[in-house]
């Protein structure tokens, strides 16, 4: 399909991806809830994802490791507020390196006509430096292959 949509809204401190996929709501919902799923696609291709907790209930945590080739690790977690299957999932999203700059990301998946789904990620910050941090980050890129891997996987799961 495409690529992420970026729109960044420094007035609102967001910015919101999105991409069509080739793909029914209910196998989409799966593929972004489900553990092994999560660490099939998620993160660069050049690294491992290990999901060390994902229990997808409002108050319920996640926590991803990254490990690179070289043995390197890079830890994310955050706290799910917002679920309503396959519809929602709201949570926070926090580097471990870099903590107390927390975001909060609140995806959207939309049934489309000829079973595709049509994925909107949200994520507000705190502030206009903490988003301009992340967008400098190198995120787009990264982003963009999370997505692309969960376009790889959802043709063949």
């Amino acid at each position: 399909m495409g690529k992420n949509n970026l729109v960044v809204e420094r007035e609102k401190l967001q910015f919101t991806m999105s991409r069509e996929l080739n793909a029914p709501i209910e196998k989409v919902w799966k593929a972004y809830t489900d553990p092994e799923a999560v660490s099939k696609w998620w993160g660069q291709r050049n690294s491992e994802t290990i999901v060390e907790e994902m229990d997808v209930r409002v108050g319920g945590k996640w926590r991803y490791i990254q490990r690179e080739k070289d043995g390197t690790e890079y830890a994310f977690r955050g706290e799910y507020t917002e679920v309503e299957a396959p519809t929602k999932l709201t949570s926070t999203f926090e580097f471990e390196p870099m903590p107390g700059h927390i975001s909060t990301d609140h995806a959207v998946f939309e049934a489309l006509p000829d079973g595709h789904t049509k994925m909107t990620v949200t994520s507000t910050f705190a502030n206009v430096e903490d988003l301009d941090g992340m967008i400098a980050s190198g995120m787009e890129g990264g982003a963009e292959e999370s997505w692309d891997q969960l376009e790889e996987y959802l043709t063949q799961a």
